[in-house]
């Protein structure tokens, strides 16, 4: 089955493959974190037309909002708690088709309707933000997304 195309034309595939790029030149050359995650969640938000792009950060056994685009968001997530707390929790992706049916989903904005979380690895190999993208899309997200979100989240771990 072929990938749907957007409404530029393109495919999710070649939207990651033009926006990559993009996000390494933005960061290249600039030491402060916040200052990337910044760019690289708008980069993404705008880029790829998702509903919200953000980074929940690691503080002990929680996660607090990071830097984000998008509608308002929830501050702090415990460990374990919702999709976010859950990939915490695993250290492994997690994409939800459909976030209703999720247990425990932590709705932070109505509007979410699938979303997909990636544990962002420092160097030390220790999981220290997720990256959070939400869609108000059912069943928006797929391996396609999963490849090229890894992708990023070890560009992230790596500032």
């Amino acid at each position: 089955m072929a990938e749907s195309l957007n409404v530029q034309g393109t495919t999710r595939k070649e939207q990651y493959e033009s926006i990559l790029p993009q996000i390494k030149a933005l960061i290249d050359g600039e030491p402060n974190q916040i200052a990337n995650l910044c760019n690289i969640m708008a980069a993404l938000k705008y880029g790829m037309n998702f509903f919200w792009a953000g980074v929940y950060l690691v503080e002990g056994s929680e996660l607090v909002l990071g830097p984000f685009q998008g509608p308002v968001a929830c501050t702090r997530i415990a460990k374990g708690k919702g999709v976010c707390g859950y990939c915490f929790s695993i250290g492994k992706t997690v994409i939800v088709k459909d976030v209703d049916q999720f247990p425990g989903h932590i709705s932070c904005n109505s509007g979410s309707k699938s979303e997909i979380v990636v544990p962002v690895f420092n160097t030390r190999g220790e999981i220290c933000m997720v990256l959070d993208i939400d869609s108000d899309q059912l069943a928006d997200f797929d391996e396609t997304d999963r490849d090229y979100l890894e992708q990023l989240a070890e560009i992230i771990g790596s500032l």
